[in-house]
């Protein structure tokens, strides 16, 4: 396509008028694709803005939609706008949309690609058609004919209005940039009012879990321990087993219920001053009987007691960190093996560090990434002790509301190492 520069096509000395009425008209085109009206409104203003600077009654401003179809958008004839032409079609409009070239037709009526009006005659003969382009790209075309006075449309009109037609481009892209924004923001409320549904769901869902859970728990916890103080020796174990049970099915609800809390930002931390070996020792005994009947041994591995100082932090949650990653440990540990809990100040910074060991078949390192996500799981056996993956989770979050940081190291040969720390 031939260049066109509006500059070339004026005498600035010889004609200052027309270089005024130009200047004028670009800048009340300006000012309308910034102003609040509505799509159709700026564009007919804009049409009837060039019309007038070219001296022209009629003309069309036609968008070409998702490649394949020109619509009127614009029209000094109100009653052509929203009619659509193919690009395919033989038409003057569809030929300058496919080659992106302006055409300047001195006499329409001799020209087959021009559909004659029933019973109207036209002022002139002549006819520009020009692309609107972005980027090399055509996104419209605009049309004028019906030049008033004696003087006919010249070639030369066509650098006016491949200027005016580069303004519309930004009008176009205003109009496309708005209609997106309002398309997304329609779907980001739909979503939205989807999540806030679900959210409602999922919290009708813990309270009636919890709710539904509780009593028959309790019932069973003091059954079991009504039972503990007349079962034979030889009948004990099966009582640990069934209190085992109960112990990590009330943790289980804990935790459900703490992940939304958590997540919601509605949980209160109640602080205390805790001494770190008796948490560690507490998080052991809570899973002695489990670790037995898995024939794994559990032990502490702790620094001298003047080395290892308090810590303020809720004692509740973070031994239920403790005692879900001893669980965690003990569902994927073998007979015979160990898991060691401890905890050490890290070296350099007022931080204390937790940690527990264990000498399963370790975590492949694309899993670890993952494992502290929600519902995510270490392994696919079924095994009572793997769980649905939210233990790990709420470990993270309840790290992460202490303002501590948790992880894992990982290998085949020395099992995992799981590790969280917190602030001194």
């Amino acid at each position: 396509m031939k260049d066109y520069d509006v500059t070339e096509s004026i005498d600035l000395k010889a004609d200052p008028e027309m270089v005024f009425n130009l200047l004028m008209s670009l800048i009340r085109i300006v000012r309308l694709i910034n102003a609040r009206q509505g799509y159709g409104q700026r564009m007919d203003k804009v049409l009837n803005i060039v019309l007038e600077y070219l001296n022209v009654e009629q003309g069309s401003i036609m968008v070409l939609e998702k490649g394949k179809r020109l619509i009127v958008r614009a029209a000094t004839r109100s009653e052509i706008v929203g009619m659509e032409q193919s690009i395919e079609d033989n038409s003057i409009a569809a030929w300058v949309a496919k080659s992106g070239t302006p055409i300047f037709i001195p006499d329409i009526s001799k020209d087959a690609r021009f559909e004659k009006r029933e019973g109207e005659t036209y002022k002139t003969l002549s006819l520009l058609s020009v692309p609107i382009l972005h980027k090399n790209r055509v996104v419209g075309v605009f049309n004028v004919t019906d030049k008033s006075g004696s003087k006919d449309l010249l070639k030369e009109d066509i650098a006016y209005l491949l200027e005016f037609s580069s303004l519309i481009v930004s009008l176009l892209l205003q109009q496309n940039m708005t209609l997106e924004l309002k398309k997304q923001k329609s779907i980001l409320k739909k979503r939205n009012k989807e999540l806030r549904r679900q959210e409602e769901l999922r919290a009708e869902l813990s309270r009636m879990l919890v709710h539904d859970l509780k009593a028959p728990l309790s019932e069973v916890v003091a059954n079991l321990d009504i039972l503990s103080y007349s079962i034979s020796d030889e009948n004990r174990e099966f009582l640990e087993s069934g209190q085992i049970g109960c112990d990590r099915a009330v943790r289980m609800i804990s935790n459900l219920v703490d992940v939304d809390r958590i997540s919601d930002g509605k949980m209160q931390l109640l602080k205390e001053d805790v001494n770190p070996r008796l948490l560690l020792e507490e998080s052991i005994s809570s899973v002695k009987g489990l670790a037995k009947i898995r024939d794994v041994q559990l032990s502490m591995d702790l620094p001298p007691d003047d080395e290892l100082p308090n810590i303020q932090l809720d004692r509740t949650l973070i031994l239920r960190v403790l005692q879900n990653l001893v669980t965690n440990g003990l569902g994927h540990s073998s007979t015979g093996t160990a898991i060691v809990v401890g905890c050490r100040k890290v070296p350099g910074k007022k931080r204390l560090e937790f940690f527990v060991k264990d000498q399963g078949p370790g975590i492949p390192a694309f899993e670890q990434e993952r494992i502290f996500e929600k519902y995510a799981r270490l392994s696919s056996k079924q095994d009572s002790l793997v769980g649905t993956g939210l233990g790990l989770h709420f470990c993270k979050l309840a790290v992460e509301v202490h303002r501590g940081g948790i992880g894992v190291e990982s290998s085949d040969e020395d099992g995992s190492r799981f590790c969280f720390s917190l602030p001194l």
